[in-house]
């Protein structure tokens, strides 16, 4: 028998971490994407080539960029009804504004500028709403929340010259849940279920009643309805769904962003097939150049596999800014891209002070 201290380092949270390389932090998995980064900076003559792949976003949606700029390039039917709240705004007048664009209860608050799920919230009444304006100190969307069943990120790319792209990747997402077995606490069951386990400390937090729940059994209880994978979302591969019809209809998206070359579209929809015909989907944001090929991120997805994504991804992102340069876009300088990077990190960091101190 396993002695139980072992089996307690084994199912800690390190360990967890540790032995599934989905969950190291990014800066430790990117490594040898960062010297193929500087190898192709110094091929391009420019270390922020990769802002030419979109020219039609803020430094290519590297950094900084305005989620809102850019689903307004879109048309409005493939969009969730989406307010732009300047911070510091009265809950009052938040409310008048969801009443004037009928928008109800719930809602997606987030960052305008953000990633990685960074200050997503799904916010389901007033008070909810005012506690999240008391947190943010930066301007945020409120977003009509998309009930459709189906979330899915589409990783998309097209050369400036051509008609028709490519999909490299498709995320399924699966959100986090528990099923119940009519006897333990929502507690025990995320404790004994690794992938939840790494999410206790959020909702101690933000949920702590639900922690107590007994569901019945064979109930299934979704945790968190944010589809990120650092809030316990499981990322599946959706490769082999790409075809034909669904390359036209992302052509058919492509064509609405003018400048924008390369990102991925995270989509909520019907169904995969309504998604492949262009009927019953939302578009809930697209991610410019920092975009990853999150199927990549499928529990037992090999990491030498990843790389071989990776490096081909960026491969492919330089090729499309070389073009773009040839047609006469000029890379930012190094000087510019540090001070956007200094700008957006303390952003970041402010925001994340503010929240937790309320």
């Amino acid at each position: 028998m396993t002695p139980k201290f072992l089996t307690k380092i084994r199912n800690s949270r390190f360990f967890i971490r540790l032995l599934s390389w989905e969950y190291w932090p990014m800066h430790v998995v990117y490594t040898p994407i960062y010297l193929y980064w500087f190898f192709l900076g110094i091929r391009a003559r420019a270390f922020l080539f990769f802002t030419g792949v979109n020219p039609g976003m803020d430094f290519g949606g590297f950094f900084g960029e305005s989620k809102k700029e850019i689903l307004d390039k879109i048309p409005a039917e493939w969009t969730p009804v989406t307010l732009l709240i300047p911070k510091q705004s009265r809950v009052e007048t938040v409310l008048s504004q969801m009443e004037t664009a009928n928008i109800d209860f719930p809602v997606i608050a987030k960052p305008d500028v953000g990633e990685r799920g960074f200050l997503v919230e799904k916010v389901n009444n007033p008070e909810e709403l005012q506690k999240y304006i008391l947190q943010n100190p930066v301007n945020f969307l409120i977003q009509e929340y998309v009930a459709y069943p189906e979330e899915v990120g589409v990783l998309y790319y097209r050369f400036p010259t051509e008609k028709t792209g490519a999909i490299s990747s498709v995320t399924l997402k699966k959100f986090l849940s528990v099923t119940g077995d009519g006897v333990s606490s929502v507690r025990k069951l995320m404790a004994d279920y690794p992938r939840a386990k790494l999410q206790l400390p959020l909702l101690e937090t933000s949920q702590p009643a639900l922690l107590e729940k007994i569901p019945a059994k064979g109930e299934i209880l979704e945790l968190v309805p944010i589809g990120n994978h650092s809030r316990g979302t499981t990322f599946l591969n959706g490769n082999h769904l790409i075809d034909e019809q669904m390359v036209k209809t992302f052509d058919q998206i492509n064509s609405q962003l003018e400048g924008v070359f390369f990102g991925r579209f995270d989509i909520r929809c019907r169904s995969i097939e309504d998604l492949k015909q262009g009927q019953y989907f939302k578009i809930l944001e697209v991610n410019g150049v920092k975009s990853e090929p999150t199927h990549i991120y499928e529990p037992g997805f090999s990491i030498w596999e990843a790389y071989r994504v990776l490096f081909r991804q960026w491969k492919t992102i330089y090729r499309i800014s070389m073009a773009n340069k040839a047609l006469g876009y000029k890379f930012p300088s190094l000087p510019q891209g540090l001070e956007r990077m200094y700008k957006t990190t303390r952003y970041k960091k402010l925001a994340l002070k503010a929240k937790n101190h309320v």
